[in-house]
């Protein structure tokens, strides 16, 4: 399956699809590692909200904000 097979389906499928894989996933015995570059955005994520500086959004938000 590819990206145009997957447009072609519908928000329901899709979202059905997509919770199908990450169940799949969710039960994988097999461990992934982060890559070393995740790890820093991670440290640095945690360090802001450490120091009073993170921002958080509402999925709400995030949606705006994808959309603009």
């Amino acid at each position: 399956m590819n990206a145009s097979e997957i447009k072609k389906m519908s928000t329901i499928e899709r979202l059905q699809a997509m919770e199908a894989i990450w169940e799949t996933l969710l039960y994988d015995e097999t461990e992934i590692d982060s890559p070393e570059w995740h790890r820093g955005i991670l440290e640095e994520r945690r360090k802001k909200i450490d120091n009073g500086e993170g921002t958080f959004f509402s999925i709400g938000e995030l949606k705006k904000r994808h959309r603009k």
